[in-house]
């Protein structure tokens, strides 16, 4: 006989993303251990003011490009592409051999492609009228 289960859907859900991610951290523990999973930023500025920066996480043997940012100002100028460079110098050092991200078809598919990245799959209709990206190269 089934267990009865009390099911709630909630929004926000911060407090159980926590509960959820500690739990299956917990269970995949000795993987991510393995994996040397770890963050890396990448920041750039200009005197005391932040000008564009990136979040990744290092595992096994790719880096997962998570955000990428450049303050408008300082869009167009090569910024984007000295923090992808720095990124991936410091991800090959770290002994990774691959990289993906994922990006939708109003943001930076172009920008990326420019430094070899390659779709691999295309979720579209997301949202609405536009493509979710997911990118990969070997570095």
């Amino acid at each position: 006989m089934a267990a009865d289960y009390d099911i709630s859907v909630l929004s926000p859900a911060s407090d159980w993303e926590s509960f959820l991610s500690d739990g299956l951290n917990e269970h995949i523990g000795s993987l991510i251990a393995e994996a040397g999973f770890r963050p890396l930023a990448v920041k750039a500025k200009q005197g005391d003011t932040i000008c564009g920066g990136i979040f990744a996480y290092l595992n096994w043997n790719w880096v997962q490009v998570s955000l990428v940012w450049v303050h408008p100002e300082h869009r167009g100028n090569g910024l984007g592409s000295k923090l992808i460079d720095a990124l991936e110098a410091r991800a090959r050092s770290e002994g990774c051999k691959f990289a993906h991200l994922d990006t939708f078809s109003f943001q930076a598919r172009p920008f990326y492609e420019r430094f070899g990245y390659e779709v691999f799959a295309e979720l579209s209709e997301y949202p609405p009228g536009h493509s979710r990206y997911f990118m990969k190269k070997t570095l």
